[in-house]
């Protein structure tokens, strides 16, 4: 089930970690799932922003996390009226901005996450934004499309998983992005086994268009969901100070993850370039060879389009004109020509081979 199901889907969902079932996604502002979570006590579903409001003015040592579809059309209003929003975050939805990044905004974190979306199927525009703002009592995210890696936690966390705190929870899904990344990856890892498979077999027709749209998408990948590294540099160097030691540590790894699955997605498109290249240098001998053909046949065609031409004057003078066996004179011009041309070219042939 993922975070565009209908309120019908709560109960199928009970028993995970025992949270009562909840209408999901059914707020009147917005709200796809809200959770208060506490490292050491169950779980509490929030269904409502009400409920959450008034679990946010006593969060007991725990935190709440509060996911909203920003193509509700409440819910940035409610947003602004009801949450500190960080001036960053409110500029990021009026600019769009996609560029991912984990950075310091006063008492807050702010991150732009690019994940795929639930429903990806190896294309350039099936890849989302996720907004947060992370504080000490409060996480804040919001997405116009289902995603993948956020669907995952919101599992998780149905299944008892309890992040210690709200940095946490923000590491929780950076990797889930990254396996999700890493997935993709040897996904299209397998697609391209099969394509120069088949490449070495000689069965190089059709694979230009897949070949060029799975570059395009790692490209794409690379370019969204690498976080930018000096941000969290900044970021981490310089926390808020009620980020733990701890989470601090737990985010600098979950960065090297996401390295080591961009190092991943550089070699796979190493390994795209080379195919394209090979492709491109079977089209091109394909092409050369037809063209080479089709020389050849203008070239032996050449007698006989000049004697045809010749003969077909309709001028006096033309030569054996009134001969019997004129006809078979020219024609066995024609073939002697040809056949002397044609040993020619396979001489020819034979030296540039």
């Amino acid at each position: 089930m993922n975070d565009t199901s209908s309120a019908a889907a709560g109960p199928a969902a009970n028993g995970f970690g025992g949270l009562p079932a909840a209408p999901y996604g059914g707020d009147e502002h917005g709200l796809i799932c809200g959770f208060w979570i506490h490292p050491e006590r169950p779980t509490e579903a929030l269904p409502t922003l009400a409920q959450a409001q008034a679990r946010l003015s006593d969060p007991e040592g725990g935190f709440l996390w509060l996911h909203l579809n920003l193509a509700h059309a409440g819910a940035l209003p409610w947003l602004r009226r009801n949450a500190a929003l960080a001036e960053s975050f409110d500029e990021a939805q009026q600019q769009g901005s996609r560029s991912s990044r984990i950075e310091r905004v006063g008492d807050h974190l702010f991150a732009v996450l690019n994940d795929v979306t639930f429903d990806f199927a190896f294309d350039v525009g099936d890849v989302s934004t996720l907004w947060m703002q992370v504080s000490e009592h409060l996480v804040l995210s919001v997405r116009r499309a289902p995603l993948r890696s956020v669907d995952r936690l919101r599992m998780a966390i149905k299944r008892g998983d309890r992040p210690r705190s709200s940095v946490a929870l923000l590491d929780h899904l950076l990797r889930d992005q990254a396996d999700e990344l890493q997935r993709i990856v040897r996904q299209a890892t397998e697609r391209v086994d099969d394509i120069e498979d088949a490449l070495l077999a000689g069965r190089h027709a059709g694979h230009e268009a897949e070949v060029a749209a799975l570059r395009r998408l790692m490209v794409r990948l690379q370019r969204l969901l690498a976080p930018e590294p000096s941000a969290l540099l900044r970021m981490l160097s310089n926390p808020p100070e009620w980020v733990a030691d701890h989470d601090k540590q737990q985010l600098q790894q979950a960065s090297e993850e996401f390295a080591l699955v961009l190092r991943d997605i550089q070699a796979l498109q190493e390994r795209i370039r080379a195919v394209q290249d090979e492709t491109a240098a079977h089209v091109a001998q394909e092409n050369n060879q037809t063209l080479y053909v089709l020389t050849m046949v203008t070239v032996l065609a050449l007698p006989i389009n000049l004697i045809s031409g010749l003969f077909g004057m309709n001028v006096g003078g033309l030569p054996l004109l009134e001969h019997k066996n004129g006809f078979w004179v020219v024609l066995g011009l024609i073939v002697v020509l040809t056949a002397g041309l044609t040993l020619l070219v396979l001489r020819a042939t034979g030296r540039r081979k």
